[in-house]
């Protein structure tokens, strides 16, 4: 991948190996924003973005994306009060084909605009055939998973492990439907990460010397 050059990173992760949050902090590094799930919803659903709506954009302008965002005034500000009011993990990936399409032809405006980290929906197969991509898988234990869920969302152990088993199976669903692939299947990355064992800088670390911009002795992490 040429950092020189537009690029874009996509992180699929497991709910409760700090994925998110790693895209967050390897998007603040790069200094280039970040996108997930819920600012893609959001739009859709603030602006009324669906495939009609944007096929209409795009006639316009071959910049659609760029004139869109400077009328909207979308940008690290609005993701920074995105994230204030909606919660870290929502369960709710229930979708349609047309809002799938939706979602594709938004997240190619973003990348068609400039570089960018992307967490989720698919980006590994929506991106499959960008030419200065990387994509990122990062996994956790189960134990390891639980405790950083019910932690963060202050539920037991045995609520944590249904919440989970719910979000594993109703993404693992989605990924099904869409990509006709599974966001298991390891073909799909350029990069693993287990976070067990680790911290999520030392996550962000990993891919910044994956990509060549982080330099240390101690290779102790791969």
């Amino acid at each position: 991948m040429n950092l020189k050059q537009k690029f874009v990173i996509t992180i699929n992760r497991e709910l409760g190996s700090g994925g998110r949050t790693v895209g967050q902090k390897l998007a603040e590094k790069l200094e280039v924003p970040f996108y997930d799930k819920a600012l893609i919803k959001a739009l859709e659903e603030m602006y009324k973005l669906d495939v009609e709506q944007i096929e209409k954009l795009k006639g316009r302008s071959h910049t659609w994306w760029a004139d869109f965002k400077r009328t909207m005034t979308i940008g690290y500000q609005y993701n920074a009060n995105y994230y204030k009011v909606h919660s870290v993990d929502e369960p709710d990936l229930l979708t349609t084909d047309e809002m799938f399409k939706a979602e594709q032809e938004i997240l190619k405006g973003i990348a068609s605009d400039g570089s960018c980290v992307v967490a989720g929906r698919s980006g590994f197969f929506v991106f499959r055939d960008h030419p200065n991509r990387l994509s990122i898988l990062i996994q956790a234990s189960m134990d390891f998973r639980i405790d950083r869920v019910a932690r963060k969302q202050h539920k037991t152990p045995e609520e944590a492990r249904k919440i989970i088993e719910k979000v594993d199976k109703m993404r693992e669903n989605y990924v099904n439907k869409y990509t006709k692939s599974s966001r298991y299947d390891t073909r799909n990355y350029d990069l693993v990460i287990t976070a067990d064992g680790k911290t999520e800088d030392e996550i962000v670390n990993i891919i910044l010397m994956y990509i060549g911009q982080y330099k240390t002795d101690s290779f102790t992490y791969l």
